[in-house]
């Protein structure tokens, strides 16, 4: 089994920056590690909290129990032919490092999400997406392991029910298994590009280069993304903490005779997305500091750790954002961040 550690500084593992102790922590980097973690005293006696790259968590607290760290590496080929690869990628790998991976092999399907940071394992549970694409529609398959039996299964593509950062991982079977790795069907040629979301084709035409390929739509992302949000390493922070609320045509038609520039894009079911960046900006949060927290003077949908920021308070931040919206617009906004 993985050696345990007790008492374990947090700040390493979360990319907020929130320094706050585990009573207990260990790495597990293969399915049998895993097994024996679950099969074992400390596992049934303590709470437990399962992180991998810490990119989509804040911690308000100590976390008086397990702290189990996602290690599980490897990429390997499944099957493949002419047309597509498929791929078996271990879920403590780095989602960056795995998406320059496949640039770099010109594999097509997750150049749109470049830069996106965290760890393989998260992006079913989280069904992560950005600039138009979303991983559900490149996953064949997810392979968990049963907490309460220690039991593989792999679920279909179907079974994992995606929606708008939303799995049956986060929902029905939330707490319930642990993801070791995702198949995931790229493409090798005959690619099918989107580049009608957010400013890649601006990007690609200010940098000359016209051509649509899998490593210049990634080189406009990353360059989108690093002109637009924070550099964790830099500025403590987990990206986007609030999901873009879709709401009712009724609802954004109101928005829009007050705001006539109001941005939008279609959502699910024949809602529309209204930008909660926008709402958060327009309620006069963009840029705010608080002490040595506050929200990103480039992207209102981010809150930022300047250094030695205190998880309870960011959450109280968040709060007070949710509640302006709600008081202006009478819409909720919701935490895509998973507050401990």
């Amino acid at each position: 089994m993985s050696t345990i550690s007790q008492n374990v500084d947090l700040l390493p593992y979360n990319t907020f920056k929130i320094r706050a102790t585990a009573r207990y922590f260990t790495s597990v980097s293969n399915v049998d590690d895993v097994k024996s973690i679950f099969d074992s005293e400390l596992f049934q006696k303590h709470k437990h909290l399962i992180i991998g790259g810490g990119s989509n968590l804040l911690l308000t607290g100590d976390f008086n129990g397990l702290v189990i760290k996602n290690d599980i590496k490897g990429i390997n080929v499944v099957q493949e032919n002419e047309d597509t690869i498929m791929l078996k990628v271990g879920a403590g790998e780095n989602w960056h490092k795995f998406v320059m991976y496949c640039v770099d092999r010109n594999y097509g399907g997750v150049e749109n999400l470049s830069l996106i940071p965290g760890t393989i394992g998260a992006a079913p549970m989280q069904n992560i997406g950005a600039y138009g694409v979303e991983i559900k529609e490149v996953i064949h398959t997810v392979e968990a392991i049963e907490i309460s039996t220690g039991d593989v299964r792999v679920f279909s593509n179907a079974e994992c029910q995606f929606g708008y950062r939303e799995s049956i991982f986060k929902h029905e079977l939330k707490n319930k298994y642990f993801i070791s790795s995702i198949t995931l069907s790229l493409t090798k040629k005959n690619h099918r590009f989107n580049t009608t979301y957010g400013a890649i084709t601006d990007v690609l035409k200010q940098n000359h280069n016209n051509e649509v390929s899998v490593k210049n739509i990634s080189d406009a992302v990353v360059f989108i993304r690093k002109t637009k949000l924070p550099d964790p390493e830099v500025i403590g922070n987990a990206g986007s903490f609030f999901k873009n609320p879709s709401v009712e045509h009724s609802v954004f038609d109101r928005i829009k005779v007050d705001f006539p520039s109001v941005p939008s894009f279609p959502g699910e079911n024949g809602l529309v997305k209204v930008p909660a960046g926008w709402l958060i900006e327009q309620c006069g949060w963009k840029g705010k500091t608080i002490e040595n927290i506050g929200v990103h003077k480039h992207q209102a949908l981010v809150l930022v750790n300047y250094g030695g920021g205190d998880g309870s308070k960011i959450w109280d931040l968040a709060m007070k954002i949710q509640s302006s919206v709600k008081e202006k617009f009478n819409i909720t906004l919701h935490p895509e961040v998973n507050v401990i």
